[in-house]
């Protein structure tokens, strides 16, 4: 998978996750809810100061540099990443997509919008499942692809 793929599918989740957040912040209020499956799924529309369950509520300037590190850090280790593992680099351009969707919230409102309501789980949003969906990836990569030892490289 070419690096301009890579950063295509970064670039749609974060031009997707904006629109989405635009477009309910133009035609809903905050803590406006409408249902889609009455009791099961709702459109709601939620300002979260904090990070995953409202966890470090207010802390904007400490979430900006966390991301900013961690997309530092995502895009320096990925021309590391060998070829084969295709998966480990979607799950890199999905975590960075939904960081910088994220991080542009936390710029121009010190929130992030959330307002996908499953009623069983807090309220989030498609930043939000492209980082978790990355993290698999990249969490499924590390655990079941086998990566050349020691001594595999050095008998090359």
């Amino acid at each position: 998978m070419p690096i301009s793929l890579l950063a295509t599918i970064a670039a749609v989740v974060v031009i997707l996750d904006q629109w989405l957040k635009q477009y309910i912040q133009a035609h809903m209020l905050p803590g406006m809810s409408i249902p889609v499956i009455d009791g099961i799924f709702h459109i709601t529309y939620v300002l979260n100061p904090g990070a995953a369950f409202g966890i470090l509520e207010n802390q904007r300037v400490f979430f900006i540099v966390i991301a900013l590190f961690m997309l530092g850090l995502a895009f320096y280790f990925f021309k590391h990443i060998p070829k084969k593992f295709m998966l480990m680099r979607l799950g890199l351009s999905l975590l960075a997509g939904g960081a910088i969707g994220n991080v542009i919230d936390r710029v121009q409102t010190g929130y992030v919008i959330d307002f996908l309501d499953f009623r069983i789980w807090p309220v989030f949003n498609l930043a939000d499942m492209a980082i978790v969906t990355g993290v698999g990836c990249v969490i499924y990569t590390l655990v079941f692809m086998s990566f050349p030892t020691e001594d595999q490289e050095s008998s090359r």
